[in-house]
């Protein structure tokens, strides 16, 4: 078992009401298995989730991406403006 940060931004962190948390995830998950937690954490997340980045202590990371014991997983929404 892992546990990871969520760290939720902009109107991500607005929809759920909180700017980071906590989930425990099996050995061998990925940023997708994050991404399911979040959404069972926070359903009203769902629609948002399939437009956003993912980065990784960090590092922008695909959604096959594994995670460790502790790592931070932020959740970026898409930004627009010119």
């Amino acid at each position: 078992m892992i546990r990871v940060t969520i760290k939720l931004f902009a109107i991500l962190r607005e929809r759920a009401g909180v700017s980071d948390f906590t989930v425990d995830l099996a050995d061998g998950a990925t940023v997708a298995d994050a991404s399911k937690a979040i959404v069972a954490k926070h359903p009203g997340l769902a629609e948002l989730l399939p437009r956003v980045a993912y980065a990784v202590n960090r590092d922008y990371a695909r959604v096959d991406s594994l995670l460790a014991d502790g790592d931070e997983v932020a959740v970026l929404p898409p930004v627009s403006g010119g």
